[in-house]
């Protein structure tokens, strides 16, 4: 398992320990997955030299456990800059109205749903939107306009004020 060409081996058979430790050290089965990739990562760009190291799965375990505390680390940092210092407040199930919204955006062509969104959530203009779609400023006009009307039938009694058949602007 010394020479070079035994990168493959050294994989074979640390890789399942690894990910165990990989799991006691993380938060998440998906987040040890990433620690250990990362981990096998480096050991291959280094494998010239980590080959004649006297435990090479010992050094593999350092990484993981280095690259979890620096995890850790940033995303602490994160939550004081965010002016967090706990787990995040629990997020409330959406209404009714926006399960139904979205129900119905679901049903939109891409182009109508891009321009709502666009329109509505990001407050951009019609020639905004038209300039980044590469599209003239009526195509836009239509795209909401039909977006609209089709939001209407699908949500009778629903759709919100602001989204107005004759509201393009």
């Amino acid at each position: 398992m010394r020479d070079a060409n035994s990168f493959d081996d050294f994989y074979r058979s640390t890789s399942a320990r690894a990910l165990r430790y990989g799991r006691a050290v993380a938060d998440s089965p998906v987040e040890a997955q990433d620690l250990v990739q990362e981990a096998y990562a480096r050991a291959w760009r280094q494998w010239a030299k980590l080959a004649a190291h006297p435990a090479p799965e010992a050094w593999l375990r350092l990484v993981i456990s280095r690259l979890a505390t620096d995890r850790w680390r940033r995303l602490r940092a994160w939550r004081l800059a965010a002016g967090r210092t706990g787990p995040p407040d629990d997020v409330r199930p959406p209404g009714e109205e926006t399960v139904l919204l979205v129900g119905a955006l679901r049903q939109l062509p891409a182009r109508q749903r891009q321009a709502l969104a666009l329109h509505y959530l990001f407050d951009m203009s019609v020639e905004e939107i038209a300039r980044e779609a590469g599209v003239p400023t009526g195509t836009v006009k239509s795209w909401l306009a039909r977006g609209r009307a089709r939001l209407a039938a699908l949500l009778p009694g629903v759709v919100a004020e602001e989204l107005e058949v004759n509201d393009v602007a």
